[in-house]
């Protein structure tokens, strides 16, 4: 009997060495081969830029003014000052001083009705004037002076969203190295599905899509009792293989500050991973099987050292696994401007793959009542 269950073990294992190949080959593999546009392109389209910020009155001050210096000859920056409590009033008025094409819309707070972040965006995306909406969060801070310019670019043809990347500035606090992992693997994951041909979600933090679609499609009405998935959800329900192009140029990354305690960034996870079940059914079943498939790939292997059973062909197979990683991985972590992860690989993978079943199951069973 227990040679039975080894064996059944061990076929399981192979079974998810397998699934894992084809995550690494046909999915994650897209993004190897893409090339971003390195001759700077000199689109003439309207923009405007929008954010919701509440009580970010110092980043505000520190990225709005580099934002609104962009090398772009057209385009506005709408900022939702949504409900803030702090001085964001004053220094958004002081920056307004200078910058003629700052446009400000300020919520304020109402004690029976409580806005959230979709609320605070659909109102920034009415007071804008144009058609192409580029959105980040008042953290962030675009990598360059060129970021609207290479955006704006993607808008060609019957494209109406634009796939960025946002990571995380680098520090020495104990959770950054694996919140830079986990952000890559989540980059690497939509980005390449993008290029199939599936898209699936988007990072508010760096997103452009136009206002005509926003509204033929009644905006966020869909799933504006999620308090999440103004970006993720919007996307995952409005893109197409056709309608949807990413851009990874090292101009285009918006940088922020990653959490640097537990609590902060499990409130931020848990908020995050709870929209995942509002996704369409072949993109859960799809993150399902690599979140499944990965955790127990690890945990077979580690009952396969310690059962003895068949050790070196499980040796083997989380060896070529392994090696295939680096080889996939680490042309899409250079063009990621995140080449030195790479030697976090044997270690945060294993981890990353822990996180994933465990906030999803955070996420389907505990709800998020705020956004900020």
């Amino acid at each position: 009997m227990e040679v039975y269950i080894h064996v059944a073990l061990f076929v399981l294992f192979q079974l998810c060495f397998i699934v894992q190949l084809y995550y690494l080959i046909g999915n994650h593999s897209k993004l190897t081969k893409y090339t971003p546009e390195e001759v700077l392109p000199d689109p003439d389209i309207p923009v405007s830029v929008i954010i919701s910020a509440r009580n970010e009155a110092r980043n505000l001050a520190e990225n709005l003014p580099y934002i609104l210096q962009q090398n772009y000859k057209n385009y506005e920056v709408v900022i939702v000052n949504d409900c803030s409590s702090d001085n964001s009033d004053e220094v958004l008025e002081d920056i307004k001083r200078e910058f003629a094409h700052l446009k400000i819309v300020t919520i304020t707070e109402h004690e029976r009705f409580k806005t959230g972040k979709k609320f605070a965006l659909t109102l920034g995306i009415k007071a804008a004037k144009n058609e192409h909406l580029l959105f980040t969060d008042a953290d962030c801070k675009p990598a360059t002076l060129n970021w609207i310019t290479r955006m704006a670019a993607k808008f060609t043809g019957n494209i109406q969203i634009v796939l960025g990347y946002s990571p995380y500035y680098r520090s020495n606090n104990f959770l950054n190295p694996f919140i830079r992992f986990e952000t890559l693997k989540t980059g690497i994951n939509y980005l390449s599905s993008a290029l199939k041909g599936d898209p699936y979600m988007g990072i508010g933090r760096n997103l452009a899509y136009t206002k005509t679609l926003f509204f033929s499609v009644k905006g966020f009405a869909a799933h504006m009792h999620i308090i999440s998935g103004d970006d993720d959800l919007f996307v995952n329900q409005n893109a197409t293989a056709d309608n949807t192009a990413i851009e990874i140029h090292p101009d285009t990354f918006t940088y922020t500050e990653a959490k640097t305690t537990l609590g902060s960034w499990f409130r931020q996870k848990r908020r995050h991973m709870g929209v995942g079940k509002i996704y369409k059914n072949k993109h859960r079943r799809m993150l399902s099987f690599d979140a499944v498939s990965g955790f127990l790939f690890y945990v077979l292997f580690i009952l396969c050292l310690v059962f003895k059973f068949e050790p070196m062909l499980a040796i083997g197979a989380f060896a070529f696994r392994w090696l295939l990683q680096i080889l996939v991985y680490y042309k899409i972590f250079k063009k990621l401007g995140s080449n030195n992860m790479i030697w976090y690989l044997p270690f945060f993978d294993m981890i990353y793959y822990l996180y994933l079943n465990v906030f999803g199951l955070i996420g389907t069973f505990i709800k998020t009542t705020r956004w900020k």
